[in-house]
């Protein structure tokens, strides 16, 4: 009969998950890049649906702050910034929350500001991640699309960001867009479809749209277009089976 654990060592094991941080769960996530498209995806939909004002805009805040910190631990970065982002991001929904309520514009503002410098920061982790891996797998074209899908909600809050603090109207000849005109005019400037129902009216907005035109294909054709060309498809499985056969091998051998 085996053993019964000590008191010492049964408080341990109950107590290993209440005791242990949220920086430590989410660590078990690891090169988790699909989770970082979904949850990019996600984002996007939202997007696509919410206006970036009011209590839509608290929806979005938390949608985006999620992307961030599951995208910092994906793409292994320390403990400290991956809390440091979560609190930050924290603050940035509790910013929109006092912009919705009280209907100040100023506070979303401030928030949309720290929003994208957190997004930019965990996706400038991800590619990161991505450049420095030793190998080209899935993982790492997931990782790839997932920085060049965010490309496109980056801009998207900088354009409304843009919107509400200048005096003019955004897009010519569209004095009321909604949030979902934004994203349908970011990523047609990121791919550089430009269908041209959608159109800045001034500067800023198309310095910045020329600016989102030269990111989205210095980005595509070099290092997603060069990711790709360099995937092997089933190369960890052959590897897993190869190395499989040798272990097999090794045993009739004995």
């Amino acid at each position: 009969m085996g053993s019964n654990p000590t008191p010492s060592a049964a408080a341990g094991i109950r107590g290993r998950w209440p005791n242990e941080t949220w920086v430590k769960r989410v660590e078990h996530v690891r090169d988790a890049f699909g989770l970082v498209l979904a949850s990019v995806l996600i984002t996007y939909v939202l997007a696509s649906l919410l206006a970036n004002r009011d209590w839509e805009a608290v929806v979005l805040c938390i949608a985006t702050s999620t992307t961030s910190v599951i995208a910092l631990t994906s793409a292994h970065a320390r403990p400290r910034l991956v809390r440091s982002a979560f609190w930050l991001a924290g603050a940035t929904i509790l910013l929109a929350v006092i912009g919705a309520a009280g209907g100040g514009q100023i506070w979303l503002n401030i928030a949309t500001v720290v929003q994208v410098g957190l997004l930019t920061l965990a996706m400038a982790a991800v590619l990161r991640r991505v450049v420095l891996s030793d190998r080209v797998s899935s993982r790492t074209i997931l990782g790839a699309l997932s920085v060049y899908a965010v490309l496109g909600i980056l801009f998207t809050f900088v354009y409304g960001f843009v919107d509400r603090v200048q005096n003019g109207p955004f897009f010519e000849g569209h004095p009321h867009p909604v949030g979902g005109d934004f994203l349908f005019f970011s990523y047609t400037t990121l791919t550089t479809t430009g269908y041209g129902n959608l159109v800045p009216g001034d500067q800023p907005g198309r310095m910045i749209s020329g600016l989102e035109m030269m990111i989205g294909q210095i980005f595509l054709v070099t290092l997603v277009a060069g990711l790709v060309s360099l995937w092997r498809p089933g190369e960890g499985i052959r590897r897993r089976q190869d190395v499989g056969q040798a272990k097999r091998a090794g045993a009739a051998g004995r």
